[in-house]
C-alpha cells in the first residue's frame, strides 16, 4: 500500500514522538528534548534523545535516527505498512481506502474480530470455573500457573454443545457471523449451529498485528477424534500465513537484536520457550512450514532456528522444511536446525534440565548446508560407483532448485568438495596401489612433470580445463573433486567453476579475462610466462586422458594423507605394541618410495 505525503504528515502531526517512544523507553525531559537509555544498545548513561518539535529521535550510541514510523520498525520489527497502521489506529485516523468494497470488507472483518475477542474472554473465564478442573490440572502439570493463563492466551472450552454460542448470542451476535468467524459449526443438514470447540484447552491465535483471529484447541479426552484442532480458514485466519505468537516474538526479537526467530513444533513448546526467556519463539499451526511462513521468519532475521525432536518424525519435519526453503534461499535468507534428544521436545527439555540446556541446543544449531549433506550422505549405502554417482546426481538436482544462481553455484561447489573429501581419502589410495604406471596418462605426466611433487601436473590439469571449458559438461564433478593442495590453484578452480555454472557457454577468452581481472592468472601460469592454449596428446578421447591423470593425482594425495594418519597413530602408541600400525606404516612408506621413484622416472 502506498501512502500520500499529506496522510503521513497528518499522522505524525497527531502523535508526539515522546508519547509513542515513551511507551517502551523511559524518557526524562532535558530542556527541549527527552533523554533515555538506548533501546538499541546496552548502556548505563543515556545517549538516546527525542525531540517533539522536530519530530525525530537520535541515538548516539548506535547512530540510529528517524521518526515514529521508523522507531516501530526498528524496535518491534514491523513493516512500514504495519507501523503506519498501528500509528493510524493510535491517532484515530482511518487508513486511506479508495475501493468501497474494501471498506465494506474491512468493516465486516472488524465486526467478526470483535466476536473472536469476546470468545477469548469467555474461554479465559471458563478456565477458572469448577468444570475446568481437569484442564487446570493439565496446565499445572506443564508448570503453567494462573498468572500464565492470561499472558499466553489460555482458556477452556466447556463440554456443553452451545455454551459459547449462547453466551455470544446473548451479547447480540448473529449465529451466521459466528460461523463465518470459525467459532461455530453449521451442520450440513441445516440444523442449528453449535460450538466448534468442546472440552478442550484453548490457545488464542493472533494475526500479525497481535489482534485475535482464531484458536487452537487441545482435547482433554483420550477418546477425542483429533488431539488438536484449529479454527477453519476464514477472512480473519489463514493457517499457512500465520505463525503462533508471531506478534509477540517479533517484538522480543527486535528488543534483543536476534538474528532470527526460534521455530518449535507446537503451542506448548512455544510457551515453554517464552517462559524460559526465549520469547522470540513461534510455531506453525499443525502443518509443515509454508513459503508464506518462511517469508515471515525472514522478515525478522536472516537465520531462524528450527527446533525439532531428534526422532525420525522430527527429522522428517526438518527435511520437509529444508526442501520447502531450498528454492527460496538467497543471501540473508537461510535456516539453521537445532536437534533435541530423541523423544524430547523443548517443553520436556526445559522442565527436566532448565533453560541453560535449551540454550546449549540452540547454540549447537547446524546450518542448512550441513543438514542437507548429512541427509544425502546417509540416504543409502555408498559402496559402489553407481551409488556414489547417485549421490552426485542428487546433489546436482538439489542445487539446481536454488533459484539464486550465485548461491546455487556456491552450494554446488561446497557439496562436491565434501564428496571429494569423503571418498578420496580411502578409495583413491586403493586405486593407486593397483594402477600400472604406463599408458598415455603416465606419458603425459612425464611430459609435464617438473620434479616438484606433482604441482606442475595439477596446474596443467586446471589450465587444460580453463582452455576447454566445454569439457566441464562431463568433467565438472571430477574437476571439483581434484585435490590440488594449493590455495591459489583452488581459487582458480573455484573461479572457473563459478563462471561455468553461471554460463555453461563460457569460452576460454572469457575465463582468461576474468582470472586476470580477479588477479588469479599468475596462480594458473605458475613460473611460466606463456598464456597460450595447451592440449592433451592426440587421442580419441582427451577427456578420458584428463580423467586418468586426475585420478592418479588424487590417489597419490590419498596415499599421502593415509601415510600421515598412520604416522599419527604410531605416535599415539608410544609403547610400540601396535604391530598392525607399524606394518601399515611400513607399507605406506614403501608406497611413497615407489611413487617417488616413479615420479623421478
Amino acid at each position: 500500500m502506498r501512502f500520500g505525503e499529506d496522510f503521513l504528515e497528518e499522522l505524525k502531526s497527531r502523535l508526539r514522538p515522546s508519547d509513542v517512544i515513551g511507551r517502551s523507553v523511559k524518557l526524562r525531559r532535558q530542556g527541549r528534548e527527552f533523554a533515555g537509555l538506548s533501546p538499541f544498545n546496552q548502556e548505563k548513561t543515556p545517549s538516546f534523545f527525542v525531540n517533539d518539535e522536530k519530530g525525530f529521535y537520535h541515538c548516539f550510541s548506535s547512530g540510529k535516527h528517524g521518526d515514529i514510523i521508523s522507531f516501530l520498525q526498528e524496535t518491534e520489527g514491523l513493516s512500514f505498512v504495519e507501523a503506519v497502521e498501528r500509528l493510524a489506529a493510535d491517532a484515530g485516523i482511518p487508513m486511506p481506502i479508495s475501493d468501497p468494497k474494501d471498506i465494506e470488507r474491512q468493516q465486516k472483518n472488524n465486526s467478526l474480530r470483535d466476536w473472536v475477542a469476546e470468545a477469548t474472554k469467555y474461554y479465559t473465564e471458563e478456565l477458572t470455573r469448577v468444570r475446568a478442573r481437569q484442564a487446570r490440572n493439565y496446565l499445572e502439570g506443564r508448570q503453567l500457573k494462573q498468572s500464565d493463563w492470561l499472558k499466553y492466551g489460555l482458556g477452556y472450552a466447556p463440554s456443553a454443545r452451545t455454551g459459547l454460542k449462547d453466551h455470544l448470542v446473548a451479547l447480540g451476535a448473529m449465529p451466521a457471523d459466528l460461523v463465518e468467524a470459525g467459532l461455530l459449526v453449521q451442520p450440513d443438514d441445516g440444523g442449528p449451529a453449535f460450538d466448534r470447540f468442546r472440552d478442550r484447552i484453548i490457545f488464542s491465535i493472533t494475526d500479525l498485528r497481535g489482534r485475535p483471529s482464531a484458536f487452537g484447541a487441545r482435547a482433554l479426552s483420550a477418546n477425542a477424534k483429533a488431539k488438536y484442532l484449529n479454527s477453519p480458514e476464514s477472512s480473519l485466519f489463514h493457517k499457512g500465513k500465520t505463525l503462533y505468537r508471531y506478534a509477540e516474538a517479533r517484538k522480543a526479537a527486535a528488543k534483543i537484536r536476534a538474528k532470527g526467530l526460534i521455530v518449535a513444533e507446537g503451542y506448548m513448546d512455544v510457551i515453554a520457550l517464552a517462559k524460559a526467556g526465549f520469547e522470540h519463539a513461534v510455531a506453525p499451526l499443525g502443518t509443515s512450514l509454508t513459503e508464506e511462513q518462511l517469508a515471515l521468519l525472514w522478515r525478522i532475521g536472516p537465520d531462524p532456528i528450527l527446533c525439532f525432536d531428534g526422532d525420525a518424525a522430527g527429522k522428517r519435519a526438518a527435511y520437509r522444511a529444508l526442501d520447502r526453503a531450498l528454492p527460496l534461499l538467497e543471501p540473508g535468507h537461510s535456516l539453521s536446525f537445532a536437534w533435541l534428544g530423541e523423544g524430547l521436545d523443548p517443553d520436556d527439555l526445559i522442565r527436566e534440565k532448565g533453560a541453560n540446556a535449551m540454550q546449549e541446543v540452540l547454540l549447537a544449531a547446524q546450518p542448512l548446508v550441513d543438514v542437507l549433506w548429512f541427509r544425502e550422505l546417509n540416504l543409502e549405502p555408498l559402496q559402489t560407483p553407481e551409488q556414489r554417482a547417485g549421490l552426485n546426481a542428487r546433489l546436482r538436482d538439489i542445487t539446481e532448485q536454488i533459484k539464486h544462481k550465485e548461491l546455487a553455484a556456491l552450494y554446488r561447489r561446497d557439496l562436491f568438495e565434501r564428496v571429494a573429501k569423503q571418498f578420496n581419502k580411502t578409495s583413491q589410495a586403493g586405486k593407486w596401489r593397483g594402477r600400472q604406471n604406463h599408458g598415455p596418462s603416465n606419458e603425459l605426466r612425464n611430459r609435464v612433470r617438473k620434479g616438484n611433487s606433482g604441482s606442475a601436473e595439477k596446474r596443467f590439469l586446471v589450465k587444460w580445463v580453463s582452455d576447454n571449458p566445454a569439457a566441464l559438461d562431463t568433467l565438472d564433478e571430477a574437476f571439483s573433486e581434484l585435490i590440488l593442495g594449493d590455495p591459489g590453484l583452488n581459487d582458480v578452480r573455484n573461479a572457473i567453476l563459478d563462471l561455468w555454472l553461471a554460463n555453461p557457454a563460457v569460452d576460454r577468452a572469457a575465463i582468461t579475462s576474468h582470472l586476470t581481472q580477479v588477479k588469479l592468472i599468475d596462480h594458473l601460469q605458475g613460473s611460466g610466462k606463456s598464456t597460450g592454449s595447451i592440449n592433451l596428446p592426440e587421442h580419441d578421447n582427451p577427456k578420458a586422458l584428463w580423467m586418468n591423470m586426475a585420478e592418479e593425482l588424487n590417489a597419490r594425495a590419498g596415499a599421502k594423507e593415509e601415510h600421515a594418519a598412520l604416522e599419527a597413530k604410531l605416535l599415539e602408541s608410544l609403547m610400540g605394541d601396535d604391530a598392525e600400525a607399524l606394518q601399515r606404516i611400513a607399507d605406506a612408506r614403501r608406497l611413497n618410495v615407489d611413487t617417488k621413484n616413479s615420479n623421478e622416472g
